[in-house]
């Protein structure tokens, strides 16, 4: 089954203690460091299209790519709602095409956790380096290993709801760096019966370590790495790390 597949149809409603808006605002504010305030701005992984919503508002033309086209499907519908003219990509990450390059390349919520193979990451980092315009920026976000081995790792997270509940088994192979998920949502249909949806996710934890020897390898030039969306550095402690890095401005492995 593809990933997201069924859980799309619920991901905003179990979705929105993610303080989007939060992260947002300091997006805009590092972006804003590097005068990049405006402009075309591609989302890697924009699953329904929150954060793409948020950017536009901002004054950013965007361009979003999934591996999901049921995620796509109600980003699009979102947009049209909202009369936002968005470009939407049906593509692999690790193969995604555009048409030029774009200011900025943003990527959230551990999208890149699911890319789990090292060399297909620093893939990935490439072709960002490659639609960059000179001297762009790359800002995405990873879960740690340390989170997904301390914290996540046989761990069972359960939520019970009016109309959706989910329970989302957690196993971390610490000899693959593997976090296996196996979800499980229940949805209340019409007729007042529940219906269920079963998936299986496969996400990687790395080290920041690991990540700034990718984007080396792939030709960036790694600029800071925060804790979370905080503002404050990271440390061997963080959960999440945000990472911004800069287009190779000397055209490195174009």
């Amino acid at each position: 089954m593809e990933v997201y597949e069924s859980f799309a149809r619920v991901y905003d409603e179990l979705m929105d203690e993610v303080p989007y808006e939060e992260w947002a605002d300091f997006i805009r504010q590092k972006l804003g460091e590097y005068a990049i305030r405006e402009g075309l701005m591609l989302e890697l992984g924009c699953g329904t299209g929150k954060m793409m919503e948020l950017m536009g508002d901002a004054g950013f033309d965007m361009i979003g790519v999934d591996s999901s086209m049921e995620m796509l499907q109600i980003a699009q519908e979102k947009s049209q709602e909202g009369n936002k003219d968005f470009l939407y990509l049906w593509q692999d990450m690790r193969e995604f095409e555009l048409y030029g390059t774009v200011r900025a390349v943003i990527s959230i919520c551990d999208s890149i956790n699911y890319i789990t193979n090292p060399e297909e990451l620093t893939q990935v980092f490439r072709l960002v380096n490659n639609y960059l315009d000179p001297g762009g920026i790359f800002l995405f976000d990873f879960n740690t290993e340390y989170k997904y081995r301390e914290l996540m790792g046989e761990t069972v997270i359960a939520e019970d709801r009016e109309d959706v509940s989910f329970i989302w088994y957690n196993s971390y192979d610490e000899a693959e760096h593997f976090n296996e998920i196996d979800l499980r949502v229940f949805v209340r249909e019409e007729d007042g019966r529940y219906r269920k949806f079963e998936e299986e996710h496969l996400q990687r934890g790395y080290t920041l370590s690991e990540i700034k020897q990718m984007l080396h390898e792939a030709g960036m030039e790694f600029l800071a790495a925060y804790d979370g969306y905080t503002g404050r550095s990271a440390d061997e402690k963080s959960e999440r790390i945000v990472v911004t890095a800069r287009e190779y401005q000397k055209g490195g492995n174009k």
